[in-house]
């Protein structure tokens, strides 16, 4: 039977990615997205084209009600959940964290600590065995900017971040004889379209020489991690941070 994998911020960048390789380790996936319909669309087209099985979800991770009925219309979908790549995040314009005002701060914790913590929380209810469920495997996408701290950039996002490794580990071993393995890995500067939206997206080129690899990372490289710690050869794996920064 195959399992069931739902993917948040599914429709560009990481998530899609994610999305498009789990397909193709025989995962049926829901792609969700807050936006961007038209590139979850395609998301779920080039799954289907390769003879997988894909749904589109709209839902905002920064909202509870809107998780809560996520899950509730993944699992009146497929079935059953048997795993969850919390991936929706966002950074904000860059700056230094005394022009940051208190709304921005809020938005930033909701969507990038509360929003992936209510996720965790919906994902075991339904797969915990302690509450009926067959267990499972959540990976959480945290970044390298938790243990670099991003100075002058984005402290709010980075700080974000350092929440989401820490929530990782105590998860981890909290479901860990509930069948559930929870893992994180931490991307470092990856070309997606996040750098644009904080405002410089020339960031990558920019920063690229300061990486032992001397080049940023792409989204597939980061995928094939996710999907490792979401498969059955990390089974014995939980509570782990796994790096892909390039030696940064």
């Amino acid at each position: 039977m195959s399992r069931i994998l739902l993917i948040t911020g599914a429709s560009r960048g990481i998530g899609a990615a994610t999305a498009l390789q789990a397909a193709a380790a025989g995962w049926q996936v829901a792609v969700n997205y807050r936006q961007d319909q038209a590139g979850a669309e395609q998301v779920v087209a080039g799954i289907r084209a390769a003879g997988g099985v894909a749904q589109a979800f709209q839902a905002d991770v920064a909202d509870e009600a809107q998780i809560v009925g996520l899950f509730a219309q993944v699992l009146a979908c497929f079935g059953r959940l048997d795993g969850l790549v919390n991936n929706a995040g966002a950074t904000a314009p860059m700056g230094r964290l005394d022009s940051f005002s208190a709304s921005r701060i809020q938005h930033m914790l909701q969507l990038n600590v509360a929003g992936p913590m209510l996720c965790c929380r919906e994902a075991v209810r339904h797969m915990s065995t302690s509450h009926g469920g067959q267990g499972g495997a959540i990976v959480n996408v945290s970044s390298a900017a938790s243990r670099l701290g991003s100075a002058g950039e984005y402290v709010d996002y980075a700080a974000c971040k350092g929440a989401i490794d820490t929530l990782t580990l105590g998860l981890a071993r909290e479901v860990a004889s509930e069948g559930i393995r929870v893992n994180a890995v931490r991307p470092g500067l990856i070309e997606t379209g996040i750098h644009a939206i904080s405002g410089e997206p020339g960031r990558v080129a920019r920063l690229a020489p300061g990486v032992p690899m001397q080049r940023g990372g792409q989204p597939d490289e980061v995928a094939a991690a996710i999907i490792w710690l979401l498969s059955d050869a990390a089974s014995f794996c939980t509570g782990s941070i796994l790096d892909v920064a390039g030696g940064r």
